[in-house]
This record gives structure tokens, sequence and C-alpha cells, in this order.
């Protein structure tokens, strides 16, 4: 159940981008359709999973024992931008329409602060490496299903009657923003 709870929490509760409102720009570069909100998603989701998997030992076992905890930054950092190297070479050579399609937003994944969050916050909460893992694939849904979302809200306001002085990024802001007061209704749930 503990698992079920912590899972719940960082993919509703918490959720990176709508209650936190970590990694705003590739939520609004990537969420024009649905297919690059699932590539997107799906890189993230790969990046952060694995990130938490390598960082968690990484500070529990070498940066703490050795009183190096002041370097966490630095060596997370490192890890998450050798992650998406990995990545963007796989997709590069996999699926380059994607690839292409992502553009200057796959960059950001290095930069993105919701991956650097997810692997803080598995050491500040002091969670165990199972526990960590299903913090960060909550997390990591939790960052797909906001973009899925906001795709599917983007490609109705596509035929919509919008007000002229409402179109473009000040109708997509307030959906975003009913989208996130929405979310706060799962506050509630588990805690």
């Amino acid at each position: 159940m503990n698992l079920f709870k912590i899972f719940i929490s960082a993919f509703l509760i918490d959720n990176v981008i709508l209650m936190r409102f970590l990694a705003l720009c590739p939520f609004i570069g990537m969420s024009t359709d649905e297919d690059k909100s699932i590539g997107m998603g799906l890189a993230v989701t790969f990046v952060t999973v694995l990130a938490t998997c390598v960082t968690w030992p990484i500070y529990r076992f070498i940066l703490e024992p050795l009183g190096l905890v002041f370097l966490q930054i630095l060596v997370f950092i490192l890890v998450i931008a050798s992650l998406v190297q990995l990545v963007e070479f796989y997709l590069k050579k996999t699926s380059p329409g994607l690839y292409q399609a992502m553009g200057i937003y796959f960059a950001l994944i290095t930069t993105n602060c919701a991956i650097l969050a997810v692997t803080f916050d598995v050491i500040s909460d002091n969670y165990n490496f199972i526990e960590a893992v299903v913090y960060a694939l909550g997390a990591a849904l939790g960052f797909v299903i906001s973009l899925l979302l906001l795709a599917g809200i983007r490609r109705r306001i596509r035929i919509s009657p919008i007000p002229a002085f409402l179109k473009g990024t000040p109708i997509l802001f307030v959906s975003a923003a009913l989208l996130s007061m929405a979310f706060m209704g799962f506050s509630g749930l588990v805690k």
C-alpha cells in the first residue's frame, strides 16, 4: 500500500508540471500534438527512472559515506546529461522523425528541472531504492499525462471560436491554469 501511495502522490497529487510548476518549457513546447507529447513523455520517463536508479546508489553509497554531499547537484546533472545523450543517440537511429520534431526541446531534457527535482526528492524523502523507482515512475507518468491532456485541449482549441484577444499563448496559459486547478482536486486523495 505504501508503494501505491507514493505512486499516486507523484502521479496526481504532486504532479511535477501541474502542481509544482516544473518543466513548463517542454510542457508548452511539446504539447502541440499527441504524438510529440508521447515521444517527449517516453524520453523523459526513461531518463527520469534511469537517472533515479543511478543517482540513488551514487548518493547513498558514495557521496554520503565519503562526505561529498556538496557534489550532489554536479553529479546528478552529469548523470542526467549522460542519459539524455544515450536517448538522443537511440532516437536519432531509430526514429529520425521524432528526433527532428523534438528539436531544441530534446536538449532541454538535460536541464529539465523536473528530472533533477525527482532525483532530489527521493533523497530528501529518504526513500529506499524501490520506493525511489516507484516515485520516479509516478512523477514521469504524471509528466506524460500532463502533456497528453494539454495536447488534447490544444486540439480542441484549434477548432473552437476563441476571442481574438485570447488567441495563441493567452488561451494556452488559461487552459493550463484551469488544468492545474483541476489537479488540485486530487490533493485530498492520499497523504
